[in-house]
This record gives C-alpha cells, sequence and structure tokens, in this order.
C-alpha cells in the first residue's frame, strides 16, 4: 500500500527544499514528500491524488503566495482531505492573519518562519499532529474482499476454502454493509450473482469454483511433472508426513488435496495432546509447519481433486478433477474421514446456511453474541466448543450419551468445564431442523421430552465416515469403507470375493490389496483416531515404500 503524503507548498523555490529536506530526513521512512510551487498546483496535486485513491496525512504550506494565499489553499483543499492535519507556515507580520485563519481554515497549528532548528520548532509540532492523525486513520483495505450473504452454502463454501488455507480477507454481506452494493456497481456485477470475490488487483470472481480461488491465490493447480515416485492423495497429518519424509529420503514426492493442508486436523483450534508442544498448537498453525517443511525439504503440493486410480503395468495412474492423469511408482491414500450427516428432517436443506460439519473457522465470527449449538461429544466436538465460546454468548453442546467421560479427553472435560458460557446437554439428540431461508429453530429430544429451540447456527461433529467412495473396487475395504491394509487384509481375505491380496508375499504393514497402494491416516481400517497416530502412520508408510521400490 503507498505510503501517506505530507505536502508541502511554497513558491519560494529554496524555501520549499529545505522544507522537504527536513521533511525527508524526519518522517521519509514513513511517508511519501511531495511538493508543490503554487496553491493552484497544490489543488491539481490535491485532484491526482484523490483520483488514485492515495491518503495525505499532513498539508504544510506557506501563506504568502501569489494567487492562491495559504489559506485559501486549505480552504480549498479540506473537502477533499478533512481528516488531514493542517499546518500554515508564516511571517511574523502575518500572524495575526494566521490566528484569523484558525476559524476559516480549520488550520490545526501554525509556524513562523524561520522554523531552524527543526529538532525543536519543527518536529515536536509535527510529531503531535501525525500521531493524532494516525489515531483517527483506518487504512483503505486493499486485500481480498468477498461479497455474499450469510445464509447462502456457495458463499461459506468460499470463505470456508480461504479461512482454512490462512488467506485474509474481508466479508462484506449487502444486507449489512453499504460498502458491498457500491462495490458491485463499481464492477458492474448483478447482486443475484453472489458470491463474488474481488482481489487487490482490481480483478474479480464471480460465483468462483474452487480450482479458481486456488489458481488465482497462488496455489498450484497443476503438477510439473507427469512422473514421480510417490504421489500422496490427501494432505491430512498422515500425508503431510509422508510429504515430509518422502521428499527428505530422495522421492520425488507429489501431495495432492482438493481443500486445505491440514484436513480435519487442520480445523482444529487448539491439539493440547500433541508431542512436544506443552502449552497445545492449533491444528492450522501444526498444518503451516508441516507443509512449510515439506516444501523445503522438496515435496510438491497441489490442489485438485483425484476421481480415480488404476494400476497399468506396475505402474499406477492418478486421474484428477480436471481430467488429467499423473504416473508413479507408489501411491499413498490418506484422505481421512469427512464427518458424517446427520439424518433429520431439514438438516440437508440447511446445510451451509446454518447447519455446519466441522468447526467452520469461517462462521465463528459471524455468531459473535449469539447462541450456538454444537452437536457431538468427542474431542472434535469439545475443541469446537472452546473455539466458539470465544465469540457466541452461549454454546450448547448436544451429546447423546450420558456423559462426556466415555468419549473425550479429560483435559477437554475439564475446559468445558471451567468454561461458563458452554452449556453441556447429556442425553439429548436433534430431532428436526425448521426455518425460511435459513435454519430458525431447533426440536430437541431431551430427558424432559422433546423441546423447541431458536438457533440460527448449529455444528456437528458425530463420528465421521471414510472418504473412499472414488476408490476401484480391486482396493479392498470393510463394509464402512475404510481402507483394509496388512494384516487386517489377510485376515479378511477369504471374504472379499477375489479383491483381496493376490501375491505369494506377504503384504507390507500399510499395504492395501492393490501391491504398491498404501493407506494411512484415520481413512485406514482400525486406525487410532489421533493426529499423532496418523503422523506416525505417513511416517513409517515411506519405509514400506522404499521395500516395495526395491522389489520393482
Amino acid at each position: 500500500m503507498p505510503k501517506p503524503i505530507l505536502l508541502a507548498v511554497d513558491d519560494d523555490t529554496s524555501v520549499l527544499e529545505a522544507v522537504v529536506q527536513d521533511l525527508r530526513r524526519q518522517y521519509g521512512q514513513n511517508y511519501r514528500i511531495v511538493r508543490a510551487a503554487s496553491g493552484g498546483a497544490a489543488l491539481d496535486i490535491c485532484r491526482q491524488l484523490r483520483e488514485r485513491k492515495e491518503t495525505v496525512a499532513l498539508f504544510l504550506s506557506d501563506q504568502r503566495m501569489p494567487g492562491l494565499t495559504g489559506v485559501d489553499f486549505l480552504q480549498q483543499a479540506m473537502p477533499m482531505y478533512p481528516e488531514a492535519k493542517r499546518v500554515l507556515l508564516t511571517a511574523y507580520a502575518d500572524t495575526e492573519a494566521a490566528i484569523r485563519a484558525i476559524n476559516a481554515a480549520k488550520i490545526h497549528y501554525y509556524l513562523n518562519k524561520p522554523w531552524d532548528p527543526p529538532e525543536e520548532k519543527l518536529y515536536p509540532v509535527l510529531d503531535d499532529l501525525l500521531e493524532a492523525w494516525k489515531q483517527g486513520y483506518k487504512a483503505p483495505y486493499e486485500g481480498i474482499r468477498v461479497i455474499g450473504t450469510r445464509w447462502s452454502p456457495a458463499d461459506h463454501a468460499v470463505r470456508d476454502f480461504l479461512s482454512r488455507n490462512r488467506i485474509e480477507y474481508k466479508w462484506l454481506d449487502p444486507d449489512q454493509e453499504p460498502e458491498a452494493i457500491s462495490l458491485l456497481k463499481e464492477k458492474g456485477i448483478d447482486d443475484a450473482r453472489l458470491p463474488v470475490v474481488l482481489f487487490g488487483d482490481g480483478t474479480a470472481l464471480v460465483q468462483p469454483t474452487t480450482t479458481e480461488l486456488a489458481s488465482k491465490i497462488g496455489l498450484r493447480t497443476q503438477a510439473q511433472q507427469e512422473f514421480y515416485d510417490v504421489i500422496v492423495v490427501g494432505a491430512g497429518p498422515a500425508g503431510l508426513a509422508a510429504g515430509v519424509y518422502g521428499a527428505s529420503e530422495g522421492l520425488r514426492t507429489l501431495v495432492v488435496e482438493p481443500d486445505a493442508v491440514g484436513g480435519q486436523a487442520g480445523s482444529s483450534s487448539r491439539i493440547e495432546n500433541y508431542l512436544g508442544f506443552p502449552q497445545g498448537l492449533s491444528g492450522d498453525e501444526l498444518a503451516k509447519r508441516a507443509f512449510l517443511q515439506a516444501s523445503r525439504l522438496g515435496a510438491e503440493f497441489l490442489t485438485q481433486r483425484v476421481t480415480c486410480i488404476r494400476s497399468e503395468n506396475g505402474y499406477h495412474i492418478v486421474k484428477m478433477a480436471d481430467g488429467r492423469e499423473l504416473t508413479c511408482h507408489v501411491c499413498l491414500i490418506s484422505t481421512g474421514v469427512a464427518y458424517c450427516k446427520l439424518n433429520v428432517p431439514g438438516a440437508d436443506r440447511f446445510a451451509g446456511a446454518g447447519v455446519y460439519y466441522g468447526a467452520a473457522k469461517a462462521e465463528a465470527k459471524s455468531c459473535a453474541g449469539e447462541e450456538i449449538y454444537v452437536v457431538g461429544g468427542a474431542n472434535s466436538a469439545g475443541q469446537a466448543a472452546m473455539h466458539f465460546s470465544q465469540h457466541a454468548a452461549k454454546v450448547y453442546m448436544l451429546v447423546r450419551g450420558k456423559s462426556l467421560q466415555s468419549s473425550m479427553s479429560k483435559y477437554l472435560i475439564d475446559q468445558i468445564a471451567a468454561t461458563p458460557n458452554i452449556i453441556v446437554e447429556t442425553s439429548t439428540e436433534v430431532a428436526s431442523m425448521s426455518g425460511d431461508t435459513h435454519l430458525e429453530c431447533l426440536s430437541l429430544k431431551t430427558p424432559r421430552g422433546e423441546e423447541s429451540r431458536q438457533a440460527t447456527s448449529i455444528f456437528i461433529f458425530i463420528g465421521a465416515a471414510p472418504k473412499t467412495d472414488w476408490l476401484p473396487r480391486d482396493i479392498a475395504t470393510d463394509s464402512k469403507g475404510f481402507i483394509l491394509a496388512g494384516p487386517d487384509l489377510k485376515a479378511r481375505n477369504e471374504s472379499l470375493n477375489g479383491h483381496g491380496w493376490k501375491l505369494e508375499r506377504e503384504p507390507y504393514l500399510l499395504e492395501t490389496s492393490v501391491p504398491g497402494i498404501f493407506v494411512a491416516g484415520d481413512v485406514r481400517f482400525n486406525s487410532v483416531k489421533r493426529c499423532a497416530s496418523a503422523v506416525g502412520e505417513g511416517s513409517i508408510a515411506v519405509q514400506f515404500m522404499h521395500q516395495y521400490l526395491a522389489t520393482l
């Protein structure tokens, strides 16, 4: 963003040069110093600056100038930059005129010439004025702006994608922010085509896809090569760990993720039982560190969705949503799990419009001062409740079980108990949801009977299902879709109807029914659903990959 401007005006070029030098020496690091040799020229400069939407912090103008006096200039400049501080330079003979001008031109100060030494007679005055200006100045926002309505699923998807990728943005709801309407008119965009994403370079995306957004914010959406040693599908903790170890051990490693690095763990507000972080850390911070580490070691990241994997002549071909195909020696599936949908009337209708799955950081500030509901009794629900308690007036945790002890870590239970605006309601379930254009009411089954509650936001954490419906039948899963590997694969081999292990050698510990395709993390059958466990599996998977590659 351009520096704010200090505009010096004097028709005496030698005096003007001295003023500019003094200003530049003291303020040049934080302000841009601009000069004008007359009042008329200064007004022209002000008009040009306004057109370029630049900011003037202070005017320093001589009084005695032909054509347009200093007072006249400051009076005419004031409507253009009403917040700028105005200082008049006067001779001793002009003191009375300067005092009268304090009311006429609303000048903030006048200085008698000469002002030497500036350290005593100039800088203290300007320091105070500029400090006062900064207190009331709000720099124009030049980052990404998302224009959309709160209850639009498409708007929620855009904001959630940006939030999970740690991209700062300003959200403008046309129903609440007049600025949003002005920006749409300026761009000639119909407000019926929301959401709209405006960028600092002046460009805009209307109802953008995830791939369009990813490309615009600088995420890679096309691979640099056509062949890799290892392709990791999914950038949760397991996939990130595999990226770190694969790249560090010299394997050409590609990590493919459709949404944001970190997976489900990346949306966790605080992980307090991860080894080595006694104060805890957010899932977002853990994901960021792992991404930077893997990238530094040479792993490549790609924002794409994998739609299919097939094997031909000992190679594995990974197909992307955009139709492109990449080939690899070894593939690791670490797609994790997605929160299960709540199967009650109204849940599907209000998805993204009051009903959210996961912590949905994008919605946290929208809930400021409101009463919200969190459904679930495991760690993810507890972490979300703690996060939302910082914004919402009250957080109601709806837990189907009789207590939290059997499903949640003790440290979280203690934190929730010590947080006064979190209310835990056990033996309670959601029966239905209702509303007009968004969620407005919940019907609950409680120990006291059925109750109706006013509600605009509910966040659901009721177990998880694996993201494996895109896999070929050759990769064996259990009845719920979790991928079988190693000993579990062998134990169920007879019941897999020809889709089990077929080689004479034993499968490696994390190897699926297709040799050379491995699995790690929550998507694996019988995995331990903990972040540290997923990291461990992603790490040791690389060892088995090396063993497999040695057989080729």
